[in-house]
């Protein structure tokens, strides 16, 4: 019995090739072993193949979301300087990431009771438990519980619940447009019980200032503390990714962890964060720190106070 091979209009010669309007005069190119799944979902074109060089790489709408080989880097930078700058974060939601490697990381908290992800897209569930167990495994915890469904909506039946909401979103564009708007930050707030923190893919330094801007002056308005942190990952768009955290406590100091573990236990848990990378990951060079900068902006000199360290 003969099988189709698969095709995808973003493979030519053996090599994945990634390029967007929102990243214009630039491309990302991967070599590619075989491509392992192609289809097109009720809201995005999914692909999935294995890589030379960065393992299986999940493709949503010709954009790479992860990378076996850098994955980690993303996933706990938008999820750890967040739940480790809220005392007791029990109940976490995740919008989006259905590949399932922000729940993977934030269930490794001790203090996590409930973790929620929610999902517009099953097929991304789907896919990611064929093809990359090391994120999707993170389904089978007892404290995790899925809702395929719009995040907007979802959020509008929730109010005062959530300690903190992490938003792992593409671009906004398609699907996910919606979750760079004002209303939807209003929502996230409003979902969040006092002291609730949210971080969300913020995009690029480099590529995506004005937006960055626009989306941290809303923030500002409708949260106590809004800050924005990125980290490095080669295969993504010039090689950083940044997140938009916010706290409705006006005694939220992201720059300085408030709980700790010990560096025996950052590097049993982390392959990335720790508490060095948690505070650099907000010191911004001079570009970023003024096109973002409010009016009053000011950097303070003096140094916070050390976070207690905690058993995990």
């Amino acid at each position: 019995m003969s099988s189709t091979k698969l095709t995808h209009q973003n493979i030519s010669n053996g090599w994945f090739r990634e390029s967007s309007a929102m990243w214009p005069g630039q491309s990302m190119n991967l070599e590619v072993n075989q491509i392992l799944h192609v289809e097109k979902s009720k809201f995005q074109d999914v692909l999935v193949f294995e890589s030379k060089t960065y393992g299986n790489v999940l493709v949503l709408d010709g954009v790479i979301q992860v990378t076996e080989r850098d994955e980690f880097s993303y996933q706990e930078m938008i999820t750890h300087p967040a739940l480790f700058s809220h005392p007791n974060p029990e109940r976490v939601l995740v919008i989006g990431g259905g590949d399932g490697g922000v729940l993977r990381e934030a269930i490794k908290h001790s203090q996590v009771k409930e973790a929620v992800l929610c999902d517009i897209d099953e097929s991304v569930i789907r896919v990611s438990k064929k093809y990359l167990p090391a994120m999707s495994a993170s389904y089978a915890d007892p404290k995790v519980s899925v809702h395929i469904g719009d995040g907007f909506d979802f959020l509008q039946n929730k109010k005062d619940y959530f300690d903190v909401i992490i938003t792992d979103s593409s671009d906004p564009v398609g699907p996910a447009e919606s979750l760079y708007q004002s209303r939807y930050y209003e929502l996230m707030r409003d979902a969040l019980r006092d002291g609730g923190i949210v971080s969300t893919q913020g995009e690029c330094q480099w590529l995506h200032l004005p937006l960055i801007k626009e989306v941290l002056t809303f923030a500002r308005r409708l949260f106590s503390v809004a800050e924005y942190a990125y980290t490095t990952i080669p295969t993504y768009p010039s090689g950083q990714i940044g997140f938009i955290l916010c706290s409705k406590s006006k005694t939220t100091n992201f720059k300085e962890p408030l709980r700790r573990v010990s560096p025996e236990q950052e590097l049993k848990l982390f392959k990335y964060y720790n508490a060095d990378i948690h505070r650099a990951a907000f010191i911004l060079p001079n570009f970023t720190r003024t096109a973002i900068a409010t009016d009053n902006s000011t950097e303070s000199t003096t140094p916070a106070a050390s976070a207690p360290t905690e058993s995990s």
